[in-house]
């Protein structure tokens, strides 16, 4: 499962819209954070963009997140301590970052994509694991849109296009008990 830019400060020019469809999906996304974090068979990897700043690190993300406008919407969906948390720069969870080596390492081949924003993140990260022949499932409402037209397209466009499996959070990951082994890392 990857969580896309969703340690936001919520201080740019669609900081408003967003925050209100990020809203309207945050406590599902903690809720759908919270079972993959639980499963040993699934891989939880945060994809966050660093705001141009490459010096930044997870820590400063975050705290820089809590520090703006909305921590309402950052706190639900922080990234436990023990997940991967990869950097990014542009559009993609892929361009740029270790992402596909790190998802081929653990065997990976399907991919679950949440976050924001659907029509310009989701969609251009759904497109990169498409090409790389990876699986994919979008969970509508676990995706935020700055433009709720856009997003039902991109999401129809990763359906048709992509072959992505989009289906409502509650299908995605069931609970399931945590093995005596621990959890796969």
């Amino acid at each position: 499962m990857i969580v896309i830019d969703m340690l936001n400060p919520y201080r740019h020019q669609d900081a408003e819209r967003l925050g209100g469809s990020v809203a309207s999906i945050v406590k599902e996304l903690g809720g759908l954070i919270a079972r993959a974090h639980e499963r040993d068979d699934v891989d939880l990897i945060y994809v966050n963009d660093n705001y141009g700043d490459f010096a930044a690190t997870r820590e400063d993300l975050v705290a820089r997140a809590l520090a703006g406008d909305r921590p309402d919407l950052v706190e639900p969906v922080l990234p436990p301590r023990d997940c991967p948390f990869l950097p990014k720069v542009r559009h993609s969870a892929f361009y740029g970052t270790s992402l596909e080596y790190l998802l081929r390492a653990q065997g990976v081949e399907s991919v679950l994509l949440t976050g924001q924003v659907t029509e310009q993140c989701v969609l251009y990260s759904a497109l990169d694991a498409y090409i790389r022949q990876f699986a994919i499932m979008v969970p509508p409402d676990c995706v935020a849109a700055i433009h709720p037209d856009l997003g039902r397209a991109a999401l129809r466009m990763m359906e048709r296009n992509m072959s992505a499996r989009v289906v409502p959070a509650a299908r995605c990951l069931p609970p399931a008990a945590r093995s005596s082994a621990g959890r796969r890392r």
